[in-house]
């Protein structure tokens, strides 16, 4: 039997679509949503409506026909730590996809746009694997100060995606692996996964790990502890240096890897340290996750838009090839991730889950 899925992921500035039958794409869009237009809203909540409109005016406009849809699978948001899989919408979730229980970010809305819609044709709802997938080992919970637990927040959809992908390749299960996934975008997490679980990874929202394109990752813990009591910056200063800051924007003021790549290229020497310095961060990251394994590792994952970098896949690949071939998916198809998601479900593979 053929299902047609509507995929939904909202972004800080766009809304991006996908209609699926099967595992076929066919139509994908991304809306764009200018300053002026974001900026009337007081609230990521109160943008609802504008982007449900948005993308029901744009399936309008293509003659697609709503009504032959089978389910409808949005992004998940900041919810409650859970395990990953694709997940019901229910009220529940709803709730505190309003409320925002692990803060406010685009991705929230959409859970609550694929219910809206959903709900109109009498069809499921869906989300999988949100950034707030948890499945950590307990002594990787384990910070060195009780006040700190070590979260679990990661690029979850790709990196659960591009390792499913990689079992099928190999004629296995997911279930049945044990590989390190590194994803390199805006933020850089990787991963720890074994049988199906992703027992350990570096929290790339919040400050750990390697740094990337514009965030900090781990840093010296005196010298940040130092600088947040200089007198020089206030709270939301600090956290958007971790975030937003951070990274090749604090070295080389562009958070284009595509810039860095040029400029090596060119022979710029403090930019190609930079790109290697990166690169190097990353792999000792996936050193650390190896040790998580146990040493045990059936392949080594570099995905994110980065790993479309010659360079830097090649500066990471021949210092950690000795842990494990390298297999290397270049950027990230989250609509396709989603509908995938969807789908097993659908197809019975898996049971869709409750949210508590």
């Amino acid at each position: 039997m053929s299902y047609k899925l509507l995929v939904i992921n909202p972004g800080s500035t766009s809304t991006k679509i996908g209609v699926y039958e099967d595992e076929k794409e066919i139509l994908e869009k991304t809306i764009r949503h200018t300053s002026e237009e974001i900026g009337r809203f007081e609230s990521i909540l109160d943008q609802m409506k504008f982007r449900k409109d948005h993308i029901l005016e744009i399936l309008k406009k293509e003659k697609f026909d709503i009504k032959t849809l089978d389910a409808i699978v949005g992004r998940g948001g900041l919810l409650k730590s859970i395990e990953g899989g694709t997940y019901n919408v229910d009220q529940l979730m709803l709730r505190d996809l309003r409320i925002g229980v692990q803060g406010q970010h685009a991705s929230n809305l959409g859970g609550i746009i694929a219910s809206e819609i959903a709900k109109s044709l009498d069809i499921p709802a869906f989300i999988v694997d949100p950034v707030v997938v948890d499945e950590m080992a307990n002594v990787a919970r384990i910070s060195g100060i009780d006040e700190i637990k070590r979260r679990s927040i990661f690029h979850a959809l790709n990196q659960k995606s591009v390792a499913k992908r990689y079992a099928k390749e190999q004629g296995t299960k997911y279930e049945e692996i044990s590989v390190i996934v590194a994803h390199m975008g805006m933020g850089v997490t990787v991963g720890a996964h074994k049988n199906g679980r992703v027992i350990d990874v570096n929290n790339g929202l919040d400050g750990e790990g390697p740094f990337s394109l514009e965030r900090t990752g781990g840093l010296p813990s005196g010298d940040l502890a130092r600088l947040c009591f200089s007198g020089k910056y206030t709270l939301d200063e600090i956290l958007k240096k971790i975030n937003g800051k951070g990274g090749f924007v604090a070295y080389l003021n562009t958070n284009d890897d595509r810039d860095v790549i040029k400029q090596v290229e060119d022979g710029d020497k403090y930019s190609t340290l930079m790109l290697e310095a990166m690169g190097y961060q990353i792999a000792k990251e996936i050193g650390s996750c190896a040790v998580a394994l146990s040493g045990k590792v059936d392949a080594i994952i570099l995905t994110g838009g980065v790993a479309y970098g010659k360079f830097i896949v090649k500066y990471i690949t021949d210092r950690v090839k000795f842990i494990a071939k390298v297999v290397v998916y270049p950027g990230e198809d989250d609509l396709f991730a989603l509908a995938q998601g969807g789908l097993r479900v659908l197809n019975g593979q898996e049971k869709a889950k409750e949210y508590k």
